[in-house]
């Protein structure tokens, strides 16, 4: 008679281990419950709230009653590990159509989004090419890169986000004058982009002005959303970039409102 194939379970943990394990199933999964995670992880639903409030301290997670989210609400945005695993399709679509739009030549300077990132690993493809950026992880992706003259923002380091940010970038930003910049916003209505933390905001709308041609590059969950703070009026962009997954009303909605919409298609299932 063959065995029985029964479902692991993670083995205990010290403290650490336990948490950096609880914030990966919580990224994996999106949200899950405290009832869920003592299950998981065979320990009691108050430890479970103390990591999680460690966690959220750290900015891994976003505490709700009841349970834990990785995804991102009007008021918090998501840790960068989580944003790295989510719609990378639709980013990859994205991110050749805006590429398609930079000249080589040219300088450009981009956010710390994770679409601008999947626009960095195309970078190479248009040198030569000046690349400003306040995202580490783009930074370590394009500095051995050949053909691309590098310039790296500075200021106040953010982990959760992986990039610089605070007065320092702001004005280090408004030194700039790019041919083309490229941000990403986590929500976009027919008439605005937001975003939850007014310390991108700021950086956001320095990096708008400090651009001759500015494009928008989101994927079509920001779409008909709205969160804390606006970045900026969608007439501030010369082109919005949009996934082919966006509902067709939201698309029409959003060329309504502005004169450029443009469609990537997305090509992997």
């Amino acid at each position: 008679m063959g065995a029985l194939a029964v479902k692991s379970r993670p083995r205990a943990a010290s403290g650490a281990s336990r948490r950096q394990a609880m914030a990966e199933h919580v990224m994996r999964q999106g949200s899950v419950s405290m009832t869920e995670l003592a299950e998981i992880f065979e320990v009691s639903v108050m430890t479970v709230h103390r990591d999680l409030d460690l966690l959220e301290s750290q900015g891994m997670v976003r505490k709700f009653r009841g349970g834990a989210s990785a995804q991102a609400s009007s008021v918090f945005e998501s840790n960068i590990a989580y944003r790295k695993t989510a719609q990378t399709a639709e980013k990859e679509a994205i991110a050749r159509h805006v590429v398609g739009l930079i000249e080589p030549g040219s300088s450009v300077m981009f956010d710390d989004s994770t679409t601008a990132l999947a626009v960095a690993r195309h970078l190479g493809e248009v040198t030569p090419l000046t690349v400003v950026t306040n995202f580490l992880e783009a930074i370590r992706l394009l500095a051995p890169v050949p053909g691309i003259r590098l310039m790296a923002l500075g200021g106040e380091y953010y982990p959760t986000h992986d990039s610089f940010l605070g007065v320092a970038c702001v004005d280090a930003v408004e030194a700039m004058n790019t041919d083309t910049v490229v941000v990403s916003t986590s929500a976009v209505s027919d008439r605005h982009a937001f975003h939850q933390e007014q310390e991108i905001v700021l950086v956001k709308r320095a990096m708008l002005a400090s651009g001759t041609r500015c494009v928008l590059a989101v994927d079509h969950t920001k779409l008909d959303r709205v969160a804390l703070h606006r970045v900026a009026p969608l007439e501030a962009f010369d082109i919005i970039v949009v996934d082919s997954r966006a509902p067709a009303e939201a698309i029409q909605r959003l060329r309504d409102r502005h004169h450029r919409v443009d469609v990537a298609e997305v090509t992997e299932p």
